[in-house]
């Protein structure tokens, strides 16, 4: 076996190895030896005990050669990771993974590859770290139909909110505090742009549909632009925000839509109390109902033992002289834009304290086929604002209301506009 890496994850990929060596091969049937471990530096302090002797910087020659049957690859980014997993997977040997950014980019590739090599291709430790979540939707509910996933797939920005939440921080003071406590990187772009979310939900949908989907064709929004003040308003009205991902198939069936955003859920919804950097991820569907897989979705250790349980199950096809299920696109949905995506807004607005306003309002979401649930007024004078909350609307109409109510003259401005999940 080889390692690509050992960085944060892989250090403790080496670890779970050397400590559970004889647990290992009685699960596998045979023991399991590591035979080179590829980094960038060979001189570098690393967390955990390494033979000099299997370290080596030319990661394409360990892993094409003969002695080796499976690789572990913990290196992330797109390239050389890609590469390497190819030239892999071309000449047989089974490869685990959990590069999110790779297989959300260019899935098929790899895919192609493990296809044309007879090799494994396993991943499980690519969404939500620790938590057991592709296998159930690739085997557990390979008899159901599944509809919708919905989650909390990133925990820097879990923890972010959460702290904006529970403490009244901002958006920056929240983000220090993570960076300060190892949850965000010293660049978080990835995380709180939803970056890293939006590439966990193509994976996610693409099992749980049954259909090719890329982190390119994922709606992403970020949580950069959440305040203090929007995340007091929504606690005021018995709402949590969270950065979500959501997966889920058309009214008609005929094509799914996959988004990451930040939304309002209630209080009373479980994904509400999910807390710090923790994920949670629902899964609805038809004959099972609504799962909930709950966990640490990050970190070394959980990472590791997702990247283990991976290798064993590898391990035992290579041994049976089997090879586990091959990617399923069977079903070829189209992928919707968010335009399409029928949701629900909470929306503020700054107007005219003045008779009519609200008429002049409602007139406008009417003529967009937009239905106002609730509204409520708050303030006077310069204070004044409407707060609404729709009926579900297409995406496209709710944005062209958007746009409109910028050109009254008795809105001063649009304070913010969040989309509502979770409670209708």
């Amino acid at each position: 076996m080889a390692l690509l890496g050992c960085g944060v994850v892989g250090s403790q990929v080496i670890r779970l190895i050397h400590e559970q060596s004889a647990d290992l091969a009685a699960r596998i049937g045979a023991p399991v030896e590591l035979a080179g471990v590829a980094v960038r530096r060979l001189g570098r302090k690393r967390d955990v005990e390494v033979d000099p002797a299997l370290l080596t910087t030319d990661a394409e020659s360990l892993v094409t050669r003969d002695d080796i049957d499976i690789v572990i690859e913990v290196i992330g980014g797109i390239e050389p990771a890609r590469s390497l997993i190819t030239a892999a997977l071309s000449r047989g040997k089974s490869v685990v993974t959990a590069n999110k950014a790779l297989l959300g980019e260019d899935g098929a590739t790899l895919h192609e590859a493990a296809r044309a090599g007879r090799g494994d291709l396993y991943f499980e430790a690519s969404v939500a770290g620790a938590i057991p979540l592709l296998r159930p939707l690739r085997e557990s509910l390979a008899g159901d139909h599944v509809n919708r996933v919905l989650g909390i797939v990133n925990g820097t920005t879990n923890y972010i909110l959460d702290k904006m939440d529970s403490t009244g921080a901002s958006f920056t003071d929240a983000l220090e505090e993570a960076q300060t406590l190892g949850y965000a990187e010293a660049d978080p772009t990835a995380d709180i742009e939803g970056f890293d979310a939006a590439a966990k939900a193509a994976i996610l949908a693409g099992h749980a549909f049954h259909s090719r989907v890329t982190a390119a064709q994922v709606h992403r929004e970020g949580i950069t632009e959440i305040t203090a003040t929007d995340v007091a308003s929504a606690k005021a009205m018995g709402y949590v925000i969270k950065l979500l991902a959501i997966c889920a198939r058309s009214d008609d069936g005929r094509s799914v839509g996959v988004r990451v955003h930040p939304a309002m859920i209630p209080r009373t919804h479980p994904l509400a109390g999910v807390r710090e950097a923790y994920n949670a991820v629902f899964v609805e569907a038809e004959s099972a109902g609504q799962l909930m897989f709950y966990g640490k979705g990050a970190g070394g250790a959980p990472t590791a033992s997702a990247v283990l349980g991976d290798l064993v199950a590898v391990a035992r096809n290579r041994l049976a002289g089997t090879r586990g299920a091959e990617e399923s696109t069977y079903a070829s949905l189209r992928v919707h834009p968010i335009g399409e995506t029928v949701t629900r807004c909470h929306v503020a607005l700054d107007v005219a304290d003045k008779p009519g306003v609200l008429a002049t309002v409602a007139e406008l979401f009417a003529k967009h086929d937009v239905s106002i649930q609730t509204v409520r007024q708050e303030g006077h004078g310069d204070d004044a604002q409407l707060v609404i909350v729709t009926h579900r609307a297409t995406d496209a109409d709710l944005t062209a209301t958007m746009e409109d109510l910028r050109e009254l003259d008795v809105v001063r401005a649009v304070a913010s506009v969040m989309r509502v999940e979770g409670d209708e």
